[in-house]
């Protein structure tokens, strides 16, 4: 790109009459031969001497050999990211799990399953810049790496690198914001987020909070507002003539101070054009075309400028590092845009830094990523809907002339008693109907609620349940079962959107209320349930029920469950899932509990389990394990200090009352404890019992568990005992159930879900990839009966010790009653000394009602162990 020079005595200088002066050049001044040869001294402008100390390049960067390395990896990385970005489109959903789980299956893994024509470098790469940072605008990266390359490899002088970089930068930028956007907006974030990348995204979203449908018209002004100063465009005027146009075109960043004097005026002044150009045809139209005042202004501000720049005497050529450390300080833009057309390559090193930018951003945006604890078993997938049995249409709708009959035989029942009714409406359920009735003025609500038994002998129904009145209605409800009932397959209700898009913890999809309603409820926020119900009436198809809504919504990292099956053959499906969903002891076989003395160590455990957790939550500043786990997904906890993701624990106990008669207070005392405590830290307790008795659902156990659910019971003393009101005994059995939350009651009827169904699940979750052994509860150890004569103290032995083991031996009878009545001692000092001769090794453990074992045969064999003690 030429400049216009001028010397400071050109306009004293004369010219040939008849020579043909160039059209930017002022009357008066030399001709364009004479100023050639006397321009090449002029480069003392340049010099600044506060920059000229010793600052000297290493001689390795100034070799034409390492530049050309540097060249040519520029160049071999625009083609990498032009394969891998091109690839990305068509393989980027294939490879997203494979990035994001690098780190859990290994680089050798991840590679062979990479579908990027690059691999998992490409993958990775295309992930990163396009996904995370700057969606289809990271293509802009290519044409940057490209031109820098090509500029130090091939000295492409034309290119001038801060245009490029300028024009690629802000077209990258308002690309993904824009694209961001529009993806935005139209809510395809799922499918076509990818197209404004993580920047594009988080942006708009940002900018439509702030100002909503103005982000468009905001994008669409800095478009504007880049198109304006970039291309320096002056005018709007679209019908300019195309010979003018060529002469208004003015590169960008080439302004000089004689510029800035005529400040752009409408003779439209090519400054780049050659200042020597000689055209006859110019010489008649400059008279015409310039007046002579502003001819007199131009050579005063050309004297002005030329008198700035005569103090400096010519200097030779200034040396190749002075010229490197002006273009690295950044001198003025017009100066060091003239010299990027005359340099030899020497601005190669500043084209280097600006590319190293991005990379060290990079380090940052990744080291704020949010943990995913699912990327442990980032290919796990969800059980589908396939897996469950379609039962067909069995709905049987309730016909017109049942309905009419049954509505019939209660307003003569109630007409017999003198009850009159105001209206009455049917609300057809699955398994029962819904008569709800207004009575006449002055009826009491208790005549009606005691005429249950009548109603029933007078519908010939299996038994009806009266509610009087039906909470926040002013009705009575008479519910009469259908003569045909329908079944509530497991398929039906967790293929509804109800279910699939539910947002709670742990929901669980329990069936279909007596309006026909799918009924999700959270396990979080019970926080624990207990279930009753006879033999046979649907207790265990309901807790299969409630471990495959568990199962179908939560990943293994999200749920664990400790199974206990007394009965040793309802939960055995489950064992195929161990290394996925189940928990367990340390050092134990199974992960579902059969054994009475593994119950009482696993309850323990899961109470070590709590406190551990609490301690967790206190260092961690939170309320619960929601918050708590937040805050380590955003990576605000140091693993480094113990803390990390705690998945949800659910303990599933089949048969309380078989626990109940073996263990008692060893059984009872901690199933009260989580029950009290645990609902903080995310362990929710599934309590059924098929015996519903004071003695085995005792006030302790009943206290803390607000939500119960009763299937069909015998008595009205069961279904007080579960739910502390009646109408349990009512149910009709095969999954018809009364859910009771707080002072809410409600009456479902339970989905169906067979045993092959359960078998299928377990087998799909079990056949893909798993952890490598169940979730690993606390160390619990034990008390060992019969164990302690190591830790009996001889100094703390009671006075009448000796003499009351020679009572035990002789009568071969570890009674409490004989030593009182032996040796005429109280009740509490001869427990004491049962105490002290357990611990001796002389009697066993305690037995229940039986007398303890005595260990010791005769008395010869006692004086033996009297005197090592």
């Amino acid at each position: 790109m030429a400049k216009n020079t001028y010397r400071n005595d050109a306009v004293s200088t004369g010219r040939a009459r008849n020579e043909v002066r160039g059209r930017n050049e002022p009357r008066g001044t030399a001709p364009a031969s004479e100023k050639t040869k006397q321009k090449k001294p002029k480069k003392p402008f340049f010099k600044l001497p506060s920059f000229r100390f010793n600052l000297k390049a290493p001689a390795f960067l100034t070799d034409r050999r390492f530049k050309l390395f540097i060249g040519f990896s520029f160049l071999l990385i625009a083609f990498f990211m032009t394969i891998a970005f091109v690839s990305y489109l068509f393989t980027g959903q294939a490879d997203q799990s494979v990035v994001e789980s690098v780190q859990g299956t290994g680089l050798k893994e991840s590679g062979q399953e990479a579908e990027n024509w690059l691999g998992l470098f490409g993958a990775w790469v295309s992930h990163y810049f396009i996904y995370d940072l700057l969606g289809i605008g990271a293509f802009f990266l290519i044409p940057i790496a490209f031109f820098a390359g090509s500029r130090i490899v091939f000295r492409w002088k034309t290119i001038s690198m801060s245009y490029v970089w300028g024009l690629c930068t802000f077209s990258m930028l308002w690309l993904s914001l824009t694209l961001g956007y529009i993806v935005l907006t139209t809510n395809t974030v799922g499918e076509l987020g990818f197209l404004g990348g993580g920047i594009g995204i988080e942006t708009a979203t940002w900018l439509s909070s702030l100002i909503g449908w103005g982000s468009g018209l905001l994008l669409g002004f800095l478009l504007l507002v880049f198109l304006v100063f970039f291309f320096n465009i002056t005018s709007i005027n679209w019908s300019k003539p195309a010979e003018e146009a060529d002469d208004v075109e003015i590169e960008r960043g080439s302004a000089s101070s004689l510029r800035d004097v005529v400040h752009g005026s409408a003779r439209n002044i090519n400054h780049n054009a050659d200042p020597t150009a000689s055209l006859d045809a110019e010489e008649e139209e400059e008279d015409l075309y310039l007046a002579e005042e502003e001819e007199e202004a131009i050579n005063r501000a050309l004297e002005m400028e030329l008198s700035a720049l005569k103090p400096e005497p010519p200097k030779p050529v200034i040396p190749t590092p002075t010229l490197e450390l002006d273009i690295e300080t950044e001198l003025e833009e017009e100066l060091a845009e003239a010299e990027f057309d005359t340099a030899d390559g020497e601005d190669d090193e500043l084209d280097l830094q600006i590319e190293k930018t991005p990379e060290e951003e990079a380090a940052d945006v990744l080291a704020t990523e949010n943990y995913d604890p699912t990327l442990d078993l980032a290919r796990y997938q969800y059980p589908t809907i396939d897996l469950l049995n379609d039962y067909g249409a069995t709905k049987v709708s309730v016909t017109k002339e049942e309905l009419e009959a049954n509505k019939d035989k209660i307003v003569a029942t109630l007409g017999h008693y003198n009850i009159g009714i105001a209206s009455i409406k049917a609300t057809i359920g699955p398994t029962v109907t819904l008569y709800e009735i207004v009575p006449d003025a002055g009826v009491r609500i208790s005549k009606i609620k005691n005429l249950e038994d009548d109603i029933a002998l007078s519908l010939a129904a299996l038994g009806i349940r009266i509610i009087a009145p039906i909470p926040g209605k002013g009705t009575i409800g008479i519910e009469v079962p259908n003569t045909k009932k329908e079944m509530v397959s497991i398929k039906s209700i967790l293929s509804t959107e109800k279910f699939m898009k539910s947002e709670m913890d742990l929901p669980i999809a329990f069936g279909k209320t007596i309006t026909n309603e799918v009924f999700i409820t959270d396990l979080a926020k019970m926080p624990h349930l207990l279930m009753a119900g006879a033999t046979g009436q649907g207790k265990s198809v309901g807790l299969n029920a409630i471990l495959t809504s568990l199962l179908y919504k939560r990943h293994p990292s999200q749920l664990k469950f400790v199974l206990v099956d007394p009965k040793k053959v309802e939960l055995s499906l489950f064992n195929k899932i161990e290394r996925h969903f189940l928990a367990k002891l340390p050092d134990t076989d199974e992960a579902i509990i059969t054994d009475t003395k593994k119950v009482v160590n696993t309850l323990n455990s899961l109470c070590m389990e709590m406190d551990m957790r609490y301690d967790l939550l206190k260092d961690a500043g939170c309320r619960n394990l929601k918050e708590y786990n937040k805050k380590f997904v955003e990576r605000k906890l140091n693993p480094k200090k113990g803390h990390k993701f705690m998945p949800y624990i659910v303990l599933v106990i089949d048969e309380l009352a078989d626990l109940m008669m073996t263990a008692g207070k060893e059984v009872e005392t901690p199933i009260a404890r989580l029950a009290q405590l645990a609902r903080a830290i995310g362990i929710h307790l599934v309590v059924a019992t098929q015996r519903p008795s004071v003695n085995v659902i005792t006030g302790i156990i009943k206290a803390n568990f607000p939500a119960r659910i009763s299937f069909k019971v015998t008595s009205k003393i069961d279904s007080r005992t579960i739910l502390d009101a009646g109408g349990a005994d009512q149910l009709i059995g095969q999954g018809d159930m009364l859910f009771s939350i707080g002072s809410d009651m409600i009456r479902i009827q339970c989905a169906f879900v067979d045993t092959p169904e359960v078998d299928r699940i377990c087998d799909f979750i079990g056949g893909q990839q798993g952890y490598s052994d169940a979730y690993l509860l606390p160390e619990f150890v034990g008390d060992e009966s019969g164990n302690e004569k190591a830790d009996f103290d001889s100094s703390s032995k009671d006075p009448m010790f000796e003499e009351a083991a020679r009572i035990i031996v002789q009568h071969q009878q570890g009674s409490t009653s004989l030593l009182q009545r032996r040796l005429k001692l109280g009740y509490n000092r001869a427990g004491r000394l049962i105490d002290q001769l357990e611990s001796a090794g002389i009697v066993g453990p305690f037995e229940g009602s039986k007398a303890r074992e005595v260990l010791i045969p005769d008395e010869y064999s006692l004086e033996q162990l009297l005197n090592t003690l």
